[in-house]
């Protein structure tokens, strides 16, 4: 089968990896892209289409892989060329935008396939998960079934469904290391990060040094991470329930953007230094 994907980043790559471990002829759109997404392409046997429009009009199935705030760009983009495939949308975004997307690619005759990724790129076997729901679902399971990424078929579920399983965990997981940051900052602050170290070892041993390594590795993806906080509070609000705690820890990750570039893991001392 012929499948696009948008776009081949640090993820988005290893979801392609996937599919051509099947056999499957896997395009991508080098136009505007960086050199790194051009060395990530070739690495892994994808073929260059150019253009979006391009990749459009070859590709039976298109996967959508990027930052949550070009989720709806780049859909659009796709509806703009025509595109009448299998829309596979797998970005971190609320199942509001979700359906969203879906409404404005089925106008053009596409089909669509919400999908949610849990866990970092796929080049373990059993640690990353996509999950699938809506018309197709099943379909697009297929296509991964000889690579490492494990898909999971929410069966009789909507489109919004994988979205909101992808939210629900993330708000746990990446929620959880917002908290931990802010929690030892403000311990530095007032003079008692040693002491909170202590007590974190004594209810398990090593947990402060585990706490601290989340830390530390936060700030390559933090910048990333600032528009799926807003898009979990977004979702959590569509249900009657506060907004306020991953508002705030989209507050935090915007106060670490400046450390995207530089070292990782980032010594922990630098990250709380930039949450002051």
């Amino acid at each position: 089968m012929n499948i696009g994907i948008l776009h081949p980043g640090s993820m988005g790559v290893s979801v392609a990896a996937s599919a051509v471990s099947g056999g499957h002829r896997v395009m991508w759109a080098s136009a505007g892209r960086s050199a790194a997404s051009v060395a990530r392409a070739k690495e892994h046997g994808l073929v260059d289409g150019g253009t979006l429009a391009e990749v459009a009009a070859s590709s039976e199935v298109i996967i959508s892989v990027c930052p949550p705030a070009a989720a709806i760009d780049v859909a659009d983009s796709v509806a703009a060329a025509g595109f009448t495939g299998t829309y596979v949308d797998c970005n971190a975004i609320s199942p509001m935008r979700m359906n969203r997307i879906a409404e404005r690619l089925q106008q053009g005759g596409a089909r669509v396939v919400d999908a949610g990724i849990i866990g970092n790129p796929a080049w373990v076997a059993n640690k990353t998960f996509l999950y699938l729901s809506g018309d197709g679902a099943e379909e697009v399971a297929a296509l991964f079934d000889k690579g490492l990424l494990v898909t999971k078929v929410m069966a009789g579920r909507k489109v919004g469904d994988a979205s909101a399983m992808k939210m629900c965990y993330a708000a746990y997981t990446k929620g959880t290391t917002a908290i931990v940051c802010a929690i030892l900052a403000a311990a530095d602050e007032l003079g008692v990060r040693d002491e909170i170290n202590a007590h974190w070892n004594m209810d398990q041993a090593g947990r402060a040094a585990e706490r601290e390594r989340s830390v530390s590795l936060v700030t390559q993806k933090a910048w990333r991470w600032v528009d799926e906080m807003h898009e979990i509070a977004a979702t959590f609000a569509s249900v009657g329930q506060p907004d306020g705690f991953h508002e705030a820890a989209a507050q935090l990750y915007t106060r670490l953007d400046g450390l995207k570039d530089g070292p990782h893991p980032t010594p922990v001392e630098t990250v709380l230094a930039a949450l002051k």
